[in-house]
């Protein structure tokens, strides 16, 4: 043989390289939901990037691939061992969702581990494996169109939660960019496991994280499926925000509303625990009519009263509806038997609250807010507490301890827009009744006007509220003093409010003989 014949030899580990490129191509080609977008050029870590697909439309929504062929044989569980470096899973986990794809040429068969998997496994097995040069990836679940179309789904829903942040982000003022932090929806990644995704969302539920589920719902939908049973959790995230102090995500509540239905169906669940769910979707939905019917089928249902903490609840959202529905004294029968069953039941309580304020019994009302102690999974709830007990309480003329509740709420006001608009409406109505309250709504007209330089109410009653100190005997300065800080103020007030407090200084001026 010549030695110009003794060429390169081609070994097996290229050919396995090969079919394993050319079986996952195969696959990727019969898949809809994602498009082959070929090796990467300087293979770190990548061997390539598949992109998501939908209805024929690109996405730049890629996930990271890492490709491993082997000869040999399943393990006794049928399983497959492949090692890699540690230094590949730490290139590879910087992209949410990459994964590691195992070729069996004996079988030609694709199996998948997520790098998120392979994280978890190590970090809950109790060894340093950061310090190990490879690690060992276990494959057991076959690589299918199905779970590639459940990933496309679920790497789309995220990927575009984190655009929306990162546009609103960028397009906003500066000055925004605080309150629009504040206000963002948390995020959270949803592994691609359905088992470890109904855990999670199972978790979620129990520790009241109803906004955390809402704002990943899309993710879980596209690990779950709609129809999961484990759905119901995000359902019932929505419906409990729906019923709060979030405006209802109705297409939400209403498949949430169709999925609790087709479980009645099933006769695997508690029947009176469903109708009161579906009774809760059609109250956060303001269906009143429906939901009363609801409650009251379950309350129909003896095996219901053997959760009473449930059946309170019950009993107080049936007054709500009865409430809305314009029957008040009827609702308010219903809040005193939850109490009766649940007689700590913060709901209760705050409903029959509302119920003795509407009729001018303040002692009344004031005692049942007294009793209201909302849970983590009520935000915001508390907050309203507070603002309805300082109105009560300067109903009452006790205005030392309404002004207690308004600084305590005004230390809340960055995540709730409501509460300065709130505060100033009460401190408008009741800050010029004696001079207690005035000396105190100085204070609060000075941090307000500080905060909302633009608000033009809240300077005119400011001046009033000097006036009315005047008037009462205090010494707020001389007129010139005055005139001054007036001057600073009344520019910025409208026409209408500025009227009375002209005249006011006015007589001022009229009383020290100014007649110029």
């Amino acid at each position: 043989m010549s030695s110009f014949d003794d060429l390169p030899k081609r070994d097996r580990n290229h050919a396995l390289e090969d079919e394993a490129e050319a079986a996952f191509q195969a696959l990727i080609a019969r898949c809809s939901d994602f498009v082959y977008q070929g090796g990467d050029r300087k293979d770190y870590g990548t061997d390539c990037q598949i992109e998501v697909v939908i209805d024929g439309h690109t996405t730049n929504v890629r996930v990271h691939v890492q490709l491993k062929g082997t000869e040999r044989a399943f393990n006794a569980d049928s399983s497959l061992s492949i090692c890699v470096d540690r230094t590949n899973l730490n290139y590879l986990i910087a992209q949410p969702y990459s994964f590691y794809v195992a070729y069996h040429a004996p079988t030609k068969s694709l199996r998948v581990s997520f790098v998120e998997t392979v994280l978890r496994h190590y970090e809950h097995s109790g060894k340093n494996w950061a310090e190990q040069h490879t690690l060992t990836i276990t494959f057991t679940d076959e690589l299918t169109v199905e779970g590639l179309a459940r990933l496309a789904k679920l790497a789309r829903s995220g990927s575009r939660i984190s655009r929306d942040r990162r546009i609103a982000q960028t397009t906003a003022p500066f000055e925004a960019i605080p309150n629009l932090l504040r206000a963002a929806k948390p995020e959270l990644h949803v592994p691609e496991d359905p088992v470890l995704a109904r855990q999670l969302a199972e978790q979620l539920y129990d520790r009241g994280a109803d906004s955390v589920l809402s704002a990943s719902f899309d993710q879980f939908r596209a690990v779950l499926g709609a129809d999961h049973d484990a759905m119901g959790f995000c359902y019932m995230a929505e419906i409990n925000l729906g019923m709060g102090f979030q405006a209802p995500e109705k297409e939400r509540i209403e498949a949430a509303v169709v999925h609790f239905r087709s479980m009645l169906e099933t006769g695997c669940y508690q029947v009176g625990s469903l109708y009161y769910t579906i009774g809760n979707g059609f109250s956060a939905l303001g269906r009143d009519d429906e939901a009363k019917t609801l409650y009251m089928a379950a309350l129909n249902d003896r095996d219901f009263f053997e959760m009473p903490e449930m059946a309170a609840q019950c009993f107080k959202n049936l007054g709500t509806s009865f409430e809305r529905l314009g029957k008040e004294d009827i609702a308010a029968e219903h809040y005193r038997e939850a109490l009766r069953l649940s007689p700590n039941l913060p709901e209760a309580h705050n409903a029959l609250a509302h119920y003795h304020h509407r009729n001018g019994r303040y002692e009344e009302a004031l005692e049942c807010f007294d009793r209201v102690v909302f849970t983590e999974r009520q935000i915001g709830r508390a907050s309203a507490v507070s603002g309805w007990r300082a109105n009560v309480l300067f109903s009452l003329g006790d205005g030392r301890a309404a002004f207690r509740e308004i600084n305590r709420l005004l230390s809340e006001a960055d995540t709730a827009p409501w509460i300065w608009p709130w505060c100033a409406r009460q401190i408008a109505a009741f800050g010029r009744v004696s001079i207690q309250n005035a000396r105190l709504a100085q204070s609060f007209w000075d941090r307000c006007i500080a905060e909302h330089p633009e608000f033009g109410r809240a300077r005119a009653e400011r001046l009033l509220t000097s006036f009315y100190l005047r008037q009462q005997g205090d010494d707020i300065g001389s007129y010139a003093e005055f005139r001054s800080v007036f001057e600073q103020h009344i520019a910025q007030v409208d026409a209408e409010d500025a009227a009375l407090s002209w005249d006011r200084l006015g007589h001022w001026a009229q009383d020290e003989e100014n007649w110029e």
